[in-house]
């Protein structure tokens, strides 16, 4: 059975009498950083000379080089899987390295020569903050990779411990099943989601219904969120009887109607990507290009037409909705 750890599996002592550095001040780090010491943990924040120094400055920390984290005892590496083969960051070999995302392990990008571990929250950076202040915390995916000090794991456990990264649960996992996980969903999941988004906004186009009724009814109202919440909350069975009988019957009777379509087919062929290494190798030689592709791809999906169709949409609908003056 899956080990799930608590707060009271974690030794907050663990980490006494160590420095913990942060690398990277962005999404993750910052939020790891502020919750580190909030915890009675002394960190170290080291970053690159530009505008995440001087928020850190601000934060109250007292912002190192990035070279500076090799003398810390634990170093959190956290700035973008990519960037961190380039890290001038060479921890000693008693020190435990943590990264927030199994991939760098994984896919053999990254090699510590001490102690390895994982710390992975099932949440976006800013929320990882959110959820400490909240006091709710947040599920975790924990594990070591590499354990040469005998003390990995309490190291490891304490530092999820200290972040909030416990409260609600820390899954014990292996680096490389956290990474093909977490691709699986990006690389795998995702595109199917918006397959079946854009056929079913081309289906109910063609059957007349206004493309604004669409768009409330796939996220801006916000129902779809709210029942996945109740999905989290209290579970398939409970949130079920939240719905009609109407709208029970046509979910449940109409199930299966797709599965001669062969998805998960397709599925298994994205995931031997990701499993094969193929993905990382393609990954990396996009970075050593500058990015061509993802620029591309960033304009065609996500570019200004498409950011200023939504912000208007937003602007006459849901809760940024501006009244018109009469």
């Amino acid at each position: 059975m899956t080990v799930i750890y608590g707060e009271s599996d974690a030794d907050p002592t663990a980490l006494d009498g160590s420095t913990v550095a942060v690398v990277g001040y962005g999404n993750q780090g910052r939020c790891w950083a502020l919750n580190l010491r909030d915890s009675g943990v002394a960190v170290e924040v080291c970053v690159r000379r530009d505008a995440s120094r001087e928020q850190a400055r601000a934060d109250g920390f007292a912002a190192h080089d990035l070279e500076a984290a090799s003398d810390a005892d634990v170093v959190c590496l956290l700035v973008p899987d990519d960037v961190i083969p380039q890290l001038p960051v060479r921890p000693d070999p008693e020190a435990l390295t943590i990264v927030a995302s199994g991939y760098t392990l994984a896919f053999g990008r990254l090699d510590p020569t001490g102690d390895a571990g994982m710390v992975a929250p099932r949440m976006l950076g800013p929320e990882v903050r959110r959820c400490y202040e909240e006091g709710v915390g947040f599920i975790t995916a924990v594990g070591v990779h590499r354990d040469r000090t005998g003390t990995a794991l309490a190291r490891t456990l304490a530092v999820a411990r200290a972040i909030g990264g416990l409260r609600q649960g820390g899954i014990e996992m292996t680096a490389r099943d956290e990474a093909v996980l977490d691709l699986a969903v990006e690389q795998v999941l995702s595109p199917a989601l918006a397959a079946v988004n854009t056929a079913f906004l081309t289906v109910m186009l063609e059957a007349g219904i206004p493309l604004e009724a669409i768009l409330c009814e796939l996220f801006l109202s916000g129902e779809v969120e709210r029942t996945y919440r109740l999905l989290r909350e209290v579970g398939f069975a409970a949130q079920n009887d939240l719905h009609s009988p109407t709208s029970q019957y046509g979910q449940l009777s109409r199930r299966g109607r797709y599965d001669h379509l062969g998805v998960d087919a397709t599925m298994r062929e994205l995931l031997a990507d990701i499993t094969s290494g193929r993905f990382a190798d393609e990954w990396d030689a996009e970075r050593d290009a500058g990015y061509p592709r993802l620029t591309a791809l960033r304009a065609e999906h996500a570019g200004p037409a498409v950011r200023e169709f939504e912000a208007e949409l937003r602007r006459r609908l849901g809760p940024g909705r501006v009244e018109r003056a009469t």
